[in-house]
């Protein structure tokens, strides 16, 4: 029985690297496997006490019914206030704010570093590395052209400032934490803190490194080049596009900051209460409710119109709609997992974990491999890792190592190696736009990303092992 049980876990686990690899939707692929891997175990005799045929089924509705109060709650109101801020100008404002200095730096190289880290800041605002790059190309791939920038190197930039952002307002860092606060070694963990305290002290020395690499690589790529006598073809973007914003400072300065309020909030009440202030434990939904309610205060003032202001709101809750996939991707995640424990197959991982004399780094090292080969092969930096989250603390319980020395460096390693894969969205629409070969845009984005993964995972062995 024990043979048969790793056997059908095998199969589950290929069906769905090859679905991810292949690109099928990933929703119904982690569903369709977790129910089918529950149907398995009641015929093995496993994981039920007096099932039935509609146990599988009931399965996945407890798994909405747990879900949906918390995380996929938290996923649906950031995807509502994101769109809200799209609607109402205020994402257009906050990228024009940050791209506009830019304009007047003429050194190619010198902007390079620049714009990896503003375009990585700009990420708070639109979380979608595909939708950031087509922004970044209407509005500042003439500017790099025209500071005198090789077209793979503004390429390549571009297709890298979505990556490792510490944001609270990340759906995969709302995802762990929720689940890591389920445990009594991290109860009470809010988002916030998980991205300030344990995310951030490795993201950010990251990003630091890679803007460093960045530098020098694209400058070491682009000699290497002219010595060989390649030229990149030329093409200018349309900048029909190119965000304008018109309005007085006033307007500028306060619509610029409301995409972003709801992490100035968290921020603000976090570091009071670690500097000895009054402890408020801000959630992260609680600060988009005071945004948005400021951002309706903020639309009644600028339009005076009540009605119209009312009617935008509806961005809010159809952009709410449009995140419920994540939210349903998360649920799928967790029901091919409570397939995976039904048969046995996670426990018996555990036990085998427990029974080694240490493991040390031996799990996350596995998992970010694991993770680097799923995201090159299929272009998704997230798909894997939210399926991982519901298995990540019991696993590394199991392996005697903390939670974080999993949850960070898988999280982090998804979101950088998204830019090496020459099939992702992002490296596809950079590359169609500026009339480059995918290949050649990876090769200018694998050693920055590369170099980033080495030593975002060695530091976080260091702070967490």
């Amino acid at each position: 029985m024990d043979i048969l049980m790793y056997i059908v876990a095998i199969l589950a686990i290929g069906l769905v690297i090859f679905m991810l690899i292949r690109k099928a939707d990933i929703k119904i692929t982690l569903f369709g496997t977790g129910i089918l891997l529950l149907f398995i175990a009641i015929l093995m005799g496993r994981g039920f006490e007096n099932p039935n045929i509609l146990t599988p089924f009931q399965v996945v509705i407890d798994d909405f019914k747990s879900i949906l109060p918390r995380a996929g709650f938290i996923i649906l109101i950031l995807g509502g206030y994101t769109s809200y801020m799209s609607s109402i100008g205020a994402n257009d404002v906050t990228v024009y704010a940050i791209t506009k200095p830019l304009k007047g730096i003429k050194s190619a190289y010198f902007l390079v570093p620049i714009v990896f880290l503003l375009g990585n800041l700009l990420s708070l605002v639109v979380p979608s590395a595909s939708n950031l790059a087509i922004i970044l190309l209407a509005t500042l791939y003439p500017v790099l052209k025209r500071s005198g920038m090789s077209t793979l190197t503004a390429a390549a930039v571009i297709a890298t400032t979505a990556t490792v952002m510490p944001t609270p307002l990340g759906g995969d860092n709302v995802a762990i934490a929720e689940e890591l606060a389920r445990h009594p070694e991290f109860l009470g963990l809010t988002t916030a803190e998980y991205v300030f305290r344990y995310h951030a002290i490795i993201s950010i020395p990251t990003l630091i490194l890679m803007a460093i690499v960045h530098y020098f690589w694209q400058k070491f790529s682009d000699k290497r080049d002219q010595a060989k006598g390649k030229k990149a073809a030329e093409v200018e973007v349309d900048t029909s596009k190119a965000v304008e914003v018109e309005g007085g400072g006033l307007y500028k300065f306060v619509y610029a900051l409301l995409p972003v309020f709801p992490i100035i909030l968290l921020l603000f009440f976090y570091f009071l209460g670690s500097l000895g202030g009054p402890q408020v434990n801000l959630s992260v939904e609680m600060s988009v409710i005071i945004s948005f309610i400021l951002a309706l205060i903020c639309e009644l003032i600028r339009n005076g119109n009540a009605r119209k202001v009312m009617r935008e709101t509806e961005g809010f809750f159809n952009g709410m709609g449009k995140a419920f996939g994540i939210v349903a991707l998360l649920v799928a995640a967790t029901v091919f997992v409570d397939g995976l424990k039904a048969i046995g197959i996670i426990a018996a991982l555990q036990s085998a974990m427990q029974n080694m004399s240490s493991t040390g780094f031996i799990l996350p090292l596995i998992l970010v491999l694991l993770t680097a080969l799923i995201v090159i092969l299929s272009g998704s930096g997230t798909a894997l890792f939210y399926a991982m989250v519901p298995l990540m603390y019991g696993l590394a319980t199991a392996a005697g190592i903390s939670a974080l020395a999993v949850t960070v460096p898988m999280g982090l390693a998804g979101n950088l190696l998204r830019a090496v894969s020459p099939v992702s969205a992002v490296i596809v629409i950079v590359a169609g736009s500026t009339k480059q070969n995918p290949l050649e845009i990876v090769k200018r984005t694998s050693v920055p990303m590369i170099v980033g993964v080495i030593f975002m995972f060695i530091l976080s062995m260091i702070v967490f092992l």
